[in-house]
């Protein structure tokens, strides 16, 4: 069963059996109510897109913001460079997963048609012979004394570096998913099979670092793209006994890292430097954390501002003001006079707040993500201009 939905789109009802409906709503994919009559269920979307299968449900939540913009989004946030069209070829496929799929499977395939990239990478292992560097504190805890087998690290020259491990295993996710066209899975296959020897990467957070260089140039866009992949893919997990495959965005981290990513620089354009996810305390023992968004500091060292990104109001059941709650909570911390909550437009008002009997205001932003890249990042400097002057 195919199931389309769209972000922020109307609920559909659908004819589920209950353990699958529980087993979408176990997801977090998706909202999954069940209906008063016996054996339909209320689906609806729950800030995710992309493709996933639950339970023999495919899920297909196409996003309200338009493929290109969307990945724009996503690209400077990672490395605030712009992504050419012409590179990902976006405009060419319907819905996010092929875009996706093919802009991997092509730039992969240029990035390897010269062969693939070799590199050191430093191996741990026993050896009946000394090779590189003896590990004494292994080879006492382990071996007790023996001579033999010896613990030892050397330095490996071959193809299974972070590059490859990446390439290898974002490819092994997209193949996994069914939908996937045929062209693509075409070249998903040729790329895996050239990389027999390499390690993949599996979806999560701790992936494989590497970093920028000359050397590794041709391969940039297609790992930018691979970690998307991988981490898209990490989606993976156990609902319940149900497993959950797929690659699905979470659109409100996309927008929050785009906003302290893009925010964060034009802020430091204006002296002092800006820190995400920064640590606080609200309390005076220090038992109660709080890392706001993005936090802006002098020169001297002294808090600038305090912003929060929020892709739509959130508005859990009893507390529909939640983040003007937590703004609140944070220019109080931080001691500021005033806050700064940042939304995708369309979702919230620019407007303000001033607090009663302590005077702190808490102003609303909003981002219009429509625009072309370079609007929408002048829109930011803007933003940060108009933060800067209420200091």
């Amino acid at each position: 069963m195919r199931i389309d939905l769209t972000e922020n789109g109307p609920p559909v009802d659908v004819a589920i059996d209950d353990r699958v409906g529980v087993a979408l709503r176990n997801s977090g994919i998706v909202t999954a109510v069940p209906s008063l009559a016996t054996g339909w269920w209320t689906l609806g979307p729950a800030g995710k897109v992309g493709v996933a299968e639950v339970a023999g449900v495919e899920l297909w939540i196409a996003p309200k913001l338009d493929i290109r913009r969307l990945f724009f989004l996503i690209g400077f946030a990672r490395d605030q460079k712009i992504w050419r069209d012409e590179d990902l070829a976006l405009h060419e496929e319907p819905d996010l997963l092929s875009a996706l799929a093919a802009a991997f499977a092509r730039q992969a395939s240029r990035a390897t048609e010269q062969g693939l990239l070799q590199g050191y990478r430093q191996v741990e292992e026993a050896l009946p012979v000394l090779r590189g560097r003896l590990r004494s504190s292994d080879q006492l805890s382990r071996r007790f004394g023996l001579a033999i087998p010896l613990e030892v690290r050397y330095d490996e020259y071959d193809i299974d570096i972070a590059e490859n491990r990446l390439l290898r295993g974002a490819a092994e996710v997209l193949l996994k998913i069914p939908q996937v066209g045929p062209i693509a899975r075409q070249q998903l296959r040729r790329l895996v099979r050239s990389m027999a020897d390499v390690t993949p990467a599996r979806p999560g957070r701790n992936l494989p670092q590497w970093r920028a260089s000359r050397l590794n140039a041709r391969y940039h866009v297609a790992l930018r793209l691979a970690e998307l992949v991988l981490r898209g893919g990490s989606v993976d997990q156990t609902a319940g006994t149900v497993l959950v495959n797929g690659f699905v965005l979470d659109m409100a981290k996309v927008f929050e890292d785009f906003v302290t990513a893009s925010l964060g620089t034009a802020l430091s354009t204006h002296g002092g430097h800006c820190r995400a996810q920064d640590r606080w305390h609200l309390d005076e023992a220090g038992h109660i954390t709080m890392k706001p968004d993005l936090v802006w500091y002098r020169a001297s060292g002294h808090v600038a501002a305090v912003v929060d990104a929020k892709y739509k109001a959130e508005k859990p059941s009893g507390f529909p003001y939640a983040d003007l709650y937590q703004m609140l909570a944070y220019c109080t911390a931080l001691d500021l006079a005033r806050g700064h909550l940042v939304y995708a437009k369309g979702n919230e008002p620019a407007t303000s707040h001033v607090v009663r009997n302590n005077g702190v205001e808490i102003l609303q932003h909003t981002l219009d993500l429509t625009r072309e890249p370079a609007d929408l990042l002048a829109e930011t400097a803007d933003l940060a201009r108009l933060i800067a002057a209420g200091i």
